[in-house]
C-alpha cells in the first residue's frame, strides 16, 4: 500500500511538473510576443537625408531578444522594442502621420513643426499631439540651379521653371516661404528629388529646392559634374523670411562642402525627432537614453554624415514644440548628474 502511494505520488508530481512546464513555456511564448513593441520612424524619400538617419537610429534603439549589445548596458531602447525606418513623402506628411497615430514617431523640419503646433501655414488647425524627442542636426536649404540657365541670383528666378519639392514634403513648405519672402512668382512644379534632378539634366527645369544636411549626395553629383550650382539665399528677402518664419535661422554652406564651390549664404532648419504624446513615458525615456548613450556614439559617427551631428548639446535648443514627458525626464536626469 505504501508503495502504491509512493508511485501514485510520483506520478502526480510528474504530471504537475509537466503541466507547469507546459504552462511556463506557453506563457513564456505569449509574454515574449507581448513584450515586442513595434515602433515606427517615418522619414522621407530613400534618396534624401532622413531615411538613412532613421535607419541608423532604428538600429540603435531596437532591443530584440538576445542582442548582446543591449544586455551589457543601457545602449538600447526598452526590452522587446523593434524600431523600423519607413520612407514617406517628407516632413508635412510625417507630422500628420504622428498626429493621427499612423506613425509612432517621425523626422520633421523645425519650421514645419512650428506651423503644425500653431495651426498656421499649410496646417488648417493646431496639431495637438506633437511632441519632441530631440533636435538632431541642422538642414540647409539648397537652391540648386542649372548652369545652362545662367541664373546668378534668386531674383532672376522670376518666371523660370522651379520645382518646390514633392507634395506633402517639408521642402515644399519651406520653398514656398522663400519665394513668398522674395516676392517671386515662378513656373512651379512639385517633383520628387530624383525627378527634379532628371528634369534639370534634361534642360526642362531651371532650379529646384532641397532641404537636407550638407553635403547632399544628389546635389554633390550635379555640382561635381558642372551641371548645377547653388544660389545664395541672403539680403532683404532673407530678413523678411526669418522675420515671419519660426524654426528657420541664418546659416552658410561652407567652402569646400561641394567640391570647389565657395561658401554659400542660406537659411537652415533643425531636423527634429517628433513623437506622439500618446507614447508611454517609460518607452520614450528609454529611447532617448539609448540615442545619447556614449556606447552608441561610434555607431552615429560611422553612420550617414547628418547623424554625426547628433549630440546632447543640440538636443533641446530652440524647440518649436514641447518635449515629450519621457524625453524631458531624461534631460532633467542628465542635468542632475
Amino acid at each position: 500500500m505504501a508503495r502504491r502511494v509512493t508511485v501514485s505520488s510520483l506520478l502526480g508530481v510528474a504530471i504537475a511538473v509537466a503541466i507547469t512546464l507546459v504552462g511556463f513555456i506557453g506563457f513564456g511564448t505569449v509574454n515574449s510576443y507581448a513584450q515586442r513593441i513595434a515602433f515606427s520612424i517615418a522619414t522621407g524619400p530613400s534618396s534624401g537625408t532622413y531615411f538613412p538617419v532613421g535607419e541608423t537610429i532604428a538600429g540603435l534603439i531596437s532591443h530584440p531578444p538576445g542582442m548582446d549589445r543591449c544586455l551589457r548596458s543601457v545602449s538600447c531602447g526598452p526590452e522587446g522594442l523593434i524600431a523600423s525606418a519607413q520612407t514617406s513623402a517628407g516632413a508635412y506628411a510625417n507630422v500628420l502621420a504622428v498626429e493621427n497615430g499612423r506613425a509612432n514617431s517621425a523626422l520633421a523640419q523645425s519650421d514645419v513643426v512650428a506651423q503644425a503646433v500653431a495651426g498656421k501655414g499649410v496646417f488648417k488647425k493646431p496639431q495637438s499631439h506633437i511632441r519632441v524627442i530631440a533636435a538632431l542636426f541642422p538642414e540647409q536649404i539648397h537652391l540648386v540651379v542649372s548652369t545652362r540657365s545662367h541664373i546668378a541670383s534668386l531674383s532672376k528666378l522670376r518666371g523660370k521653371h522651379v520645382s518646390l519639392g514633392a507634395i506633402n514634403s517639408g521642402t515644399a513648405v519651406t520653398a514656398r516661404a522663400v519665394l513668398t519672402a522674395y516676392r517671386l512668382r515662378a513656373k512651379m512644379s512639385n517633383d520628387s528629388p530624383d525627378i527634379a534632378v532628371q528634369k534639370l539634366q534634361a534642360g526642362t527645369l531651371d532650379a529646384f529646392f532641397f532641404v537636407g544636411g550638407a553635403p547632399v549626395p544628389l546635389v554633390d553629383g550635379l555640382i561635381e559634374s558642372g551641371q548645377a550650382t547653388l544660389l545664395p539665399i541672403d539680403g532683404v528677402g532673407r530678413d523678411r523670411l526669418l522675420a515671419h518664419s519660426h524654426g528657420l535661422f541664418k546659416d552658410e554652406i561652407s567652402s569646400g562642402t561641394y567640391g570647389r564651390l565657395p561658401a554659400v549664404a542660406t537659411v537652415a532648419v533643425q531636423a527634429l525627432w517628433i513623437v506622439s504624446d500618446r507614447e508611454p513615458k517609460d518607452t520614450v525615456f528609454a529611447i532617448t537614453r539609448a540615442l545619447f548613450s556614449s556606447s552608441n556614439r561610434n555607431l552615429l559617427i560611422q553612420g550617414p554624415p547628418a547623424a554625426r551631428a547628433i549630440s546632447l548639446s543640440r538636443a533641446t535648443q530652440d524647440l518649436p514644440a514641447p518635449l515629450h514627458a519621457g524625453a524631458e525626464k531624461f534631460y532633467r536626469d542628465v542635468k542632475k548628474r
